[in-house]
C-alpha cells in the first residue's frame, strides 16, 4: 500500500505542480455565436469575476467562433491544449440539441470529447414578434400561427440546429403547421431581422431578447419555463392558456479540451462558483435574463447534468420527429 501511495502522488505531482503554476497567461473564453447573443452576453458578464476568482493576475479575453450553432467553436475546443488557458462558455444548441437533432450529428462527442468545469445558469425562452405583428397576447399569436397558411410566415433564428430552431420546429409540430425558417449567425442579427420585419416572429433566448424587449424593438409575448421569471412578471408563461405542455429551457456551462487534470479542473470550477456566488453578479445575471445556477456545482456534477440534457433532447427529437437540416 505504501508503494503504491508513492507511485501515485509521484504521478500526480506533475499535475498539481501545474495547476498550482496556473495560470502562465490570459485565458481565451471561446463562444460559438457572433457578439450580442445570450452565450456571448454570459461570457462578457462573468469574464471579469471569474479572472479575479482565478487569481495570478489572469486576464479572460471573450473570443467569438460562430458557426454551425456552436459546433465549429466545439470543434475547434477538442483540439486544444488542455492546459486550462483555452475554455469555452456553451449552451444547449451545440452539445445537447445538435447532436441529436442535426441530420448527420456533430463531430464530436458533446460529453466524452471535453472537460466540463461547471454550470453558470438557466434561462428561459421568450416568444416574441415584430412590433407590427397583428397580434397583443400569446393567445393571439398562437391562433395566428396556427391559421397560417403553410410557410405563409417566416421565423428568425440563431442558426441552423440552435435552440430557437428546434424551439419553433416543436411549436410547428404541436400546431400542424409550417413555417419558412431564416437563420442567422447570432442571437443579436436574430433579433435585428425581427425588428426590421426579415421574420416576424421567433423564439429567442430571454438573455438575447431582453434590452429589445424592454425598448420595444421587439415584442415579447410570453416565457417558455415552467413558471413566469422574476425580471420580467408581467410576461405569462407560453403555457398559461395559449399552448399548454410548451417548455423549453437553455443553461450555460463552461468545458475546456478532453484530457484536462483534474487538480486544474477543480482550481477552474472552485473560481467559477465564487464568482457567481457574488450577489451583484447574480443580480446582473438576472437582469439579463439568466438564473444563477444554485444546485450542487462540480465538475462530476456537470459532466452528469449534461448527460441528462444529451438523453432528453434525443427523446424530444424521436418525440416530435423534428430533424434539423444544415
Amino acid at each position: 500500500m505504501l508503494r503504491l501511495a508513492i507511485l501515485c502522488a509521484l504521478l500526480c505531482a506533475p499535475f498539481a505542480a501545474l495547476a498550482q503554476g496556473f495560470p502562465e497567461r490570459g485565458i481565451s473564453l471561446s463562444v460559438g455565436f457572433a457578439p450580442g447573443g445570450s452565450t456571448d452576453i454570459a461570457a462578457r458578464l462573468l469574464s471579469e469575476r471569474f479572472a479575479h476568482h482565478v487569481g495570478g493576475g489572469t486576464r479572460i479575453v471573450v473570443e467569438n467562433r460562430p458557426g454551425a450553432s456552436g459546433t465549429v467553436a466545439g470543434d475547434w475546443l477538442r483540439r486544444q491544449a488542455p492546459d486550462g488557458h483555452t475554455l469555452m462558455l456553451i449552451e444547449v444548441s451545440s452539445h445537447a440539441i445538435a447532436p441529436a437533432a442535426l441530420q448527420g450529428g456533430t463531430p464530436f462527442d458533446p460529453v466524452r470529447d471535453f472537460t466540463q468545469i461547471g454550470m453558470i445558469g438557466v434561462a428561459p425562452m421568450v416568444l416574441i414578434t415584430n412590433p407590427r405583428f397583428p397580434a397583443a397576447t400569446a393567445a393571439d399569436a398562437i391562433a395566428r400561427l396556427r391559421a397560417a397558411r403553410p410557410e405563409e410566415l417566416a421565423y428568425a433564428t440563431s442558426g441552423v440546429g440552435s435552440i430557437p430552431h428546434l424551439g419553433v420546429e416543436m411549436l410547428a409540430a404541436q400546431l400542424n403547421n409550417r413555417f419558412t425558417h431564416v437563420p442567422y449567425r447570432s442571437g443579436g442579427l436574430m433579433l435585428t431581422a425581427i425588428h426590421q420585419g426579415e421574420g416576424q416572429f421567433g423564439i429567442a433566448v430571454l438573455a438575447s431578447a431582453a434590452e429589445q424587449i424592454r425598448s420595444g424593438l421587439v415584442r415579447g409575448l410570453a416565457v417558455t419555463s415552467r413558471d413566469r421569471f422574476p425580471a420580467f412578471p408581467d410576461l405569462p408563461t407560453l403555457a398559461e392558456g395559449a399552448l399548454p405542455g410548451f417548455e423549453l429551457t437553455t443553461w450555460n456551462m463552461i468545458i475546456g479540451p478532453p484530457g484536462m487534470p483534474a487538480p486544474l479542473v477543480a482550481r477552474l470550477n472552485a473560481a467559477l462558483v465564487a464568482a457567481i456566488s457574488e450577489p451583484a453578479l447574480a443580480e446582473r445575471f438576472l437582469t439579463a435574463g439568466v438564473r444563477i445556477w444554485t444546485q450542487p456545482n462540480t465538475p462530476e456534477t456537470t459532466r452528469a447534468f449534461l448527460e441528462s440534457e444529451v438523453r432528453r433532447y434525443q427523446e424530444v427529437v424521436q418525440r416530435t420527429g423534428v430533424r434539423l437540416e444544415r
